[in-house]
This record gives C-alpha cells, structure tokens and sequence, in this order.
C-alpha cells in the first residue's frame, strides 16, 4: 500500500505521521441479498470515517471472535433514517452506541448470529440502486478478519482494498487482486469514469477537505443506505513534511523484498535483510543505547521497502520493463546498456534519464526500443542519503576501504529515515552496518518546552546568540545539556551559561597571569612538591581518565561538569586562594612558589586541551597566548599525557579530611566577618578543636596558610560550650584575633613585623626582599 499526500506524490510508512482531524463518520446499511429467515430483509451495518471510500467498496469484514447479534427497531420518530421494523446486525457491545447515534427509541435483540452464518452470506451495495449498470451492481461479500474489533463502530469493517491496508492484505491473501478498484487519481479526485462523483476532490491541493464526502454521503442518504452521520475529531495519517492530511491509494509501485533470501554469499551475517540488519545492529555502539531498541523495533516491524516514488525530481529507478502476455513484467539486464547509462548520468546528470529520445538513446543498437517502457519514477530519497556509506566514506582518497563510518549523527527522528535506509542498503549490498557508531541528538525547544514556530515568534537564531553571547556560549549550552533529550534555550538559561563560561575563564586568566614571566624552566618534580601540588596532580589524574572515557562516550555534559568543577572549586575555591600568598609574596627559590608554577603549567596545559573540544575559540585564543605563532594551535595538539603514578588514594584521602576540618574554620570565620569583627580572614588566629589523630595530621601541614589565617592553634583539648560547629561535624572552633602588626607586604598579622631589615614587613617578606 502506498499513501498519497497533498503535494501530490507518493510517501512510505516511515514518512507518515498522526495528528488530531475532525472527519465525517457515517453509519451504512448493507442490505443482505441471499439471507433466509429471520435475516431475510436484514442489513449489517458499517461504521466508517472515510465516506469517500464508499464508492470503492468490495467487501464487509467480521471478526469470528466478536458475539454478534440481530436487533429490531422498535421506535423511532417519524423522518428518522433507522425506522421502526428494520433489522440490523451488530455487535452486541456495540449496539447499544450505535441506536443512541441513530437516534432509536425503543430497540430490541431478536437473537445471536454466528460467524458461521455471516461467512456465508453476500450484501447488495448501498449505492446499486442507482446506479446497478456499474461496480456497485457486484455482490459485497462477507469475509473474515483479525483486524476487526469491537472497541468502537459496530464490529464490522466496510472493506475497500485499494485505500486501506488491512483491506489490502485480506485480498491479498484470498488472490482476489483482479477485485482491486482504482476510483481515485493521484490528485485525491475521483476518476471521470465513476459514477454520481467524477473529478470530485477527497482533499483539494491545499489540503482542505474536498467535496468528494460530502456527495456520498447525499447518495447515500437518497438511496436510504444511512442510519446515522455525524463528525468526528480523531488521530489521522498526515504527511510528516506538509503536514497535510493524506489518502490511501492501491498503486504500482517497486518494492524491496527485505524477507527474500539474498543467495549472494554472505550467509554468515543473515539470508535476509531483515536478518542481517537485526543481528548489525548489536554489533554497533548506540549513544544513547535507547536509540539500538528503537531502530531495532522498527526493523523488526517494517515491511517491505517501497523504493519507487512518482515525483517531477530526484534520482531516476533508470531502468526498462516489458510487459508479457501473461501478466508478468520483465526487467532489462544488460551490461551495455547499464554503461550507456552510467556514462550518461556521469557527464550530464540524473536528469538524462528524463530527456527527450532517452530510451532510443539508452537502447539503440542494443534492444529494440519499442518493446521497452522507460521507467520514470524516481528512487526514495531515503536510498539516496542512505547510499553515503559508499559514495562518501568508501569511494573518496581518504575515505575508508570498506566503506564503514566511524559515527553516524543526527536528530532522532533518522531512526526511521537515515540510519534505517544505511543500514538496510549497507547490509544488503556488503553484509555489515554502515557505521560503528550511532549517536542521536533531541531537537531545540524555547526555554518553557514548546517547540520553536515563527508564527508563534519564539525562534532563536545562533547568529543572535553568537552575536549577543559569542561562538562558545552556544557550544557550551550544547555541553551542559543531555542533549540525548530536547534542548530547551532562552535568555535565562543562556545567562546560566554565560555565567558558568565566567567563572571558567576567571580560572584560566589566573593561570595566565602567574605564569606570566614562567618559561618552564627548571621545573619541580612530582616527587619533591609539597602535599598540596601533589595532591593537584592526584586530581588531574584521576579527572584524565574522567576526561577520555567521556570523549570516548560522547558524554560532553559529563567531561564538561567534571573539568568545571575541579576549576571552579578545587582550583579557584581551594588551590588558588592558599597559594596566591606563595605566588605573590614568597621569594624565588621558594619550593612553594617553584612548586605552584610547575603544576600551574601542568594544569594550563591540561585544561586547554581538554577544553579545546568544547570551548573551540577562547581555548585557542588562551593557548596562543602562551605559545604565539602562525603554526601553533591548540586543536593541533593531542591529549596531554597524564603519569599514572600521580595519582595517590591515600593523599587524596588525607587532604580530604584536611579540606574538611578547613570548611569549619572557613565558618567561623564568615560568621565574625559577617558581625564586622574583622575585615579579612588574615585578622584571625582561631583556635581549632580536634581529635588527636586529625591534630597529628594537621600538624604536619602549615595549616594557617591552608585556612588563609595569619595563625592558628590545633588542639585535642575539649572545646569549650559555644564553639562553632557544623552539623555532622566533630571538629569545632574557637575565634581568636591574630595577634602583632600587620605586613605591609603580605598583610598577615604576626609577632615579628618590624623587627627586621625591612621596616613594616615579617620575617618572610624581609628574606624575599633582600
């Protein structure tokens, strides 16, 4: 079956989708012709929404499984369509929905009626009496069918073959194709040979309703073939490019047999294509693994492959049929012709197919021509892009020899289109899928989920958010999104990112400014740094492993968060703010300074190039600042390589308790600072209170500078009441002011400033000096 949208061309079943219709729905009498007894006189009736199919109507379909019963009008008002003593048959669910919408009274059941009975029985169609020198002079038999059910209408199904699927199939399956009607032209319009409805239109070229339904049901209605009408809103087949309601129609068209054995060799991957697509798709990576189960449904699922399409553009079938006496066609093969054509499409295009003279051209001196039709119709423009494994990966210098991609990615809307045509020519041309890879992407919403539309005016250009924000905020909305979902974008959520890009560069201008005269000289191995460095290390190692698993998974949200949080929070909120008093004030052969430019090197390299791939332009621009040249680029340089043995558990552990027991003192301090006690943190000396396995930790640390405080006092004693806490946590803390003079260098507050060399600086700053 092929399905006809209001463009006027033919679609596949993947191309169709549903949406809310209003229809007519009518309610029609079949009159039996060769009933005995009780049933002699009787009618069953038909609930359908496509009146225009009336005409083309060649049989009435029952269910076996369905109770059924015979039902006697007992009162209606005068002028009613169902009157008083006519007998219907309905299913005995229904029937009761079926008198209210006739507007019945009084009905009555006479007695059940078997599916045995109904098998044998034939029905007049509703429009013969006026017209009985047509179609509608044939008898209307009563067949059998699954597809029929009681949960609405009246348990019978009025069967047209040529504008229904299950119609189809039924005659189909009874070899009664010679029954098939073609009332309707590819234009939605009844043919001119039909009678009461030539020209009419189902849909007009706009996708309006037409006045085909509106003339049967007047037929109807004057044949007295109607019991009831009415409208219906409901879920009907649309096309999913115009969005235009669509017809079903019975057409010639060129099918792929995706269930037929393949005889070409490679059983090994499957006989068939179904086969063979089924078994490629466990063997390809899936991001997200959603996207394996649904391409997998619908393989499983899909019928054959309608590869012919009647359209005025595209890709020509370009090939010959003859038609043979005896009903069968005969498809040219011949090697030479095969060349003509290859040649021709090679110099002048596809569109050589369609020149004028092109089938004496193609067959001259080969075949005689006038026993051959030229197919004009086109392929599916699913084959076309589905064919990119060859034409794309295979055949180009740099391409790869079998033909195998390494991602597909697109919307998740290809499962159905790109990546299902791939992979069912792929595997049927070579045996495999057509890529290693799929990885699929939801579709960008406005910031409340609904769907952008410019009728309703909440589209969002990328030029206007490159141009307000720049390149790399949209990158990094893309990066901090499950771009597996629907993205949702807006102002807000854009000053969210805008936000985030921030505090991350902030990081990075840092870096950039302490490294500012650093050449990388003479740099501090990891085994000779203090803890703290060490500890960096231990934490780009383990973010390194983070960094390539989720590059390698195409988890961008996941290495985005994670290098985010060690910037902004390990480094800016922790690393930075202890060793900015190294960085500044110590003196040059300082291990803590030496130290902190080695791993600020290390971590400048590391960010950059891990952040290359997501923040494409502002990592350039901070690579370059430290490596200028014409030649130099970040997106040049691979991934750092990152020692396995910086990375130490039981540092990590140790300095996480360090952290803690600082997150208490931080506390205390704000709540002084927030009082107006003191100004800075470096005006305090609090006094923390411990157990003694965390004071022997502590001490071993310079803690004051860990806590940025000008001193601090560990102790084992027991605090005393009024200590500041943190729920859930042992430590407490007693605030203390620093006690001594303020450095005019470094700004800590200690004993010894203005005893030295160097009037108003501490004892550090006088050696730095000299």
């Amino acid at each position: 079956m092929d399905a006809k949208a209001f463009e006027f061309f033919a679609l596949a079943e993947a191309e169709i989708e549903y949406h809310d219709h209003q229809s007519h729905t009518i309610w029609v009498k079949f009159a039996f012709t060769n009933a005995t007894d009780d049933l002699k006189g009787a009618s069953v009736v038909i609930w359908t929404t496509t009146p225009w199919t009336i005409p083309s109507n060649k049989a009435v379909a029952y269910n076996p499984k369905i109770a059924y019963a015979l039902y006697e009008v007992v009162d209606a008002h005068d002028g009613n369509w169902a009157r008083i003593g006519e007998k219907y048959v309905l299913a005995r669910d229904l029937a009761e929905g079926v008198f209210k919408s006739a507007n019945v009274d009084e009905y009555k059941e006479l007695r059940t009626v078997s599916a045995d009975e109904l098998g044998g029985l034939e029905c007049k169609h509703p429009l013969a009496d006026l017209d009985p020198f047509w179609d509608y002079s044939e008898g209307v038999p009563m067949i059998d069918g699954d597809h029929v059910t009681d949960e609405a209408g009246t348990g019978f199904v009025h069967t047209a073959p040529s504008h229904g699927a299950d119609d189809y199939d039924c005659f189909v399956k009874r070899g009664w194709t010679d029954r098939m009607t073609h009332n309707v032209n590819e234009e939605s319009a009844f043919e001119d040979f039909v009678p009461f409805f030539a020209g009419l239109e189902v849909f007009t070229r706009k996708g309006k309703e037409g006045k085909a339904n509106g003339a049967v049901i007047t037929k109807l209605v004057e044949a007295n073939a109607l019991i009831a009408r009415g409208r219906v809103k409901h879920s009907y087949p649309h096309s999913w490019r115009s969005k235009a309601p669509i017809i079903f129609r019975n057409t010639p068209q060129w099918f792929v047999a995706i269930d037929k054995d393949l005889n070409d060799g490679m059983d090994q991957h499957g006989k068939t294509i179904r086969q063979r697509a089924l078994t490629e798709i466990d063997n390809v990576k899936w991001t997200p693994q959603s996207g394996r189960n649904r391409l997998h449904s619908m393989i499983e699922n899909r019928p054959d492959w309608v590869m012919s399409r009647q359209r005025a553009w595209g890709v020509p079938l370009s090939c010959f049929i003859k038609h043979n006496g005896d009903g069968t066609v005969e498809i040219l093969r011949d090697a030479a012709v095969n060349a003509r054509i290859a040649a021709a499409f090679r110099e002048e295009g596809a569109d050589a197919w369609f020149a004028d003279g092109a089938r004496e051209r193609f067959l001259e001196g080969v075949e005689n021509a006038d026993q051959w039709e030229l197919v004009s119709d086109i392929l599916d423009v699913w084959f076309d892009s589905g064919s990119t494994h060859a034409f794309v990966v295979r055949d180009r210098p740099d391409g790869s020899p079998d033909g195998v991609a390494d991602l597909y990615l697109e919307g998740t809307d290809q499962h159905r289109g790109w990546f299902h045509s791939s992979l069912l020519q792929s595997v049927a041309t070579k045996g495999c899928a057509p890529y290693k890879g799929v990885l699929t992407h939801g579709f960008t919403l406005d910031a409340k989920g609904m769907k952008m539309s410019k009728s309703v005016g909440n589209t969002i250009a990328p030029e206007k958010v490159i141009k307000q924000y720049g390149a790399d905020i949209l990158r990094l909305w893309v990066a901090q999104s499950d771009y597996t979902a629907d993205l949702r974008i807006g102002d807000e959520i854009l000053k969210g990112v805008s936000d985030s890009y921030r505090r991350l560069r902030n990081t990075m201008r840092f870096m950039l400014g302490a490294l500012g005269e650093y050449d990388g000289t003479n740099p501090v191995n990891a085994a000779d740094m203090p803890e703290l460095e060490r500890w960096v290390l231990h934490r780009l190692a383990e973010l390194d492993n983070v960094v390539r698993k989720g590059y390698a998974a195409y988890d961008f949200q996941g290495v985005f968060q994670a290098i985010f949080t060690f910037a902004t929070i390990d480094l800016s909120s922790f690393y930075f703010d202890i060793r900015k008093d190294a960085l500044y004030c110590d003196g040059a052969d300082s291990l803590n300074q030496r130290a902190a430019l080695s791993v600020l090197d290390i971590v400048y390299d590391h960010l950059t190039k891990w952040l290359a791939p997501i923040l494409s332009f502002t990592m350039e621009e901070i690579w370059l600042e430290r490596h200028p040249g014409d030649d130099s680029s970040v997106h040049l340089e691979d991934l750092p390589d990152t020692p396995s043995t910086w990375l130490d558990a039981d540092l990590a552990a140790k300095w996480a308790g360090i952290r803690a027991v600082r997150r208490v003192v931080t506390g205390a301090i704000e709540v002084e600072r927030t009082a107006k006690n003191i100004g800075a943190s470096l005006e305090a000396a609090p006094v923390v209170y411990v157990d003694a396995a965390t004071k022997a930790v502590l001490d071993g640390v310079d803690f004051a500078d860990i806590c940025i405080t000008s001193q601090v006092v560990v102790t084992a004693d027991t605090p005393p009441s009024g200590a500041f806490v943190l729920p859930e946590d042992s430590t407490s803390v007693v605030f203390a002011k620093a006690e001594g003079e303020k450095c005019q260098r470094c700004w800590k507050i200690l004993p010894d400033v203005g005893a030295h060399n160097h009037k108003g600086v501490c004892g550090r700053c006088d050696g730095a000096l000299d």
